[in-house]
């Protein structure tokens, strides 16, 4: 495997990106992997590396850095902890508008290396990034051929940008995962999204509910990892990004 960080040129600055992809029969398929509220760390980096393993030419990129923040290190569980409203006003501090100004930064850097195949991309968002992965998909639909949202907050909204608006202008096969537990994202917001996008025969997209787990599930490090469903969740974005980006 060949990684390296990189500083990206965007719109509001540079954003630190890693990037990890195979040493051998490029290029490779790109996937955009948007970081979760806790910000970057090696847990994430992991991730992206077994991503890179299925053979694909993974982008981390930290979306934090219009604040200058790369690394949060351990957060207290406890809601009231400094460290925890710092995280908290970090993600609310961003905007599907400013990430899909960094999509486009990231979509340009991989046209310009010949490890990477941009024509070919899928995108997976965690928690605050579901509907960016989402969004993604609608902003480059000639180009993202598979997007995921994993515990996806704020994917029925009232805003033109929601994510269950962009789903249909979007080419790419969607994939919903969605932790029955999830305070972030209830089971109503799931049900409205189910009903969404299932009223648009024109887009391919699954929601599928993870009994009985909470949100967070699929992180090795979090309290709610849950082994089963986490890799139930990697079967299932091996086998869309498979049948999407070859």
């Amino acid at each position: 495997m060949i990684e390296h960080q990189v500083e990206i040129t965007t719109k509001d600055g540079a954003t630190t990106t890693f990037i990890v992809h195979p040493e051998r029969d490029g290029p490779h398929p790109v996937i955009l992997f948007y970081m979760d509220a806790p910000a970057i760390r090696e847990e994430l980096r992991d991730m992206a590396r077994r991503f890179a393993s299925a053979g694909y030419y993974v982008m981390l990129p930290n979306l934090y850095y219009r604040a200058g923040v790369m690394e949060l290190g351990p957060l207290s569980p406890d809601p009231n902890d400094p460290s925890r409203q710092k995280m908290m006003d970090l993600m609310y501090g961003l905007t599907i508008a400013m990430v899909m100004d960094d999509t486009d930064s990231l979509v340009a850097y991989a046209e310009l290396d010949p490890a990477a195949d941009a024509k070919r991309i899928g995108t997976v968002g965690y928690c605050m990034s579901g509907q960016h992965s989402i969004n993604a998909a609608a902003r480059h639909a000639g180009r993202v051929k598979a997007a995921a949202s994993i515990y996806g907050t704020y994917l029925v909204t009232d805003k033109a940008d929601s994510p269950h608006l962009a789903a249909r202008k979007s080419k790419a096969e969607l994939y919903f995962a969605c932790a029955e537990i999830d305070r972030w994202a209830p089971l109503e917001m799931v049900e409205e999204l189910t009903q969404s996008l299932e009223s648009d025969t024109k887009v391919r997209a699954e929601v599928e509910l993870y009994p009985g787990v909470e949100h967070g599930f699929a992180f090795p490090q979090r309290a709610a990892y849950d082994k089963t469903a986490a890799e139930r969740h990697w079967e299932r974005l091996n086998a869309l990004f498979r049948r999407n980006l070859g």
